[in-house]
């Protein structure tokens, strides 16, 4: 890495390399975010499908349970 700066600095391009440095950092942070995003929403996912199974469980114990009443 060291090498790198020196060529850079040798060259006067210390701009462009804040640049990149600066890219890459606004990219990995993207690539967290986007990552955090998609957990995010399988988790959601996972959430809905269980209420779904619980209000399908308790419908049917509730139908079950009218039925026995009359």
């Amino acid at each position: 890495m060291s090498d790198l700066i020196r060529i850079f600095s040798d060259r006067g391009d210390l701009a462009h390399l804040a640049l990149f440095l600066w890219a890459s950092a606004a990219s990995a942070g993207l690539l967290f975010a986007l990552r955090e995003l998609s957990a995010a929403s399988r988790r959601f996912d996972d959430f809905v499908r269980e209420l779904q199974r619980f209000n399908r469980t308790a419908h049917r114990r509730a139908e079950n349970i009218k039925e026995d009443l009359d």
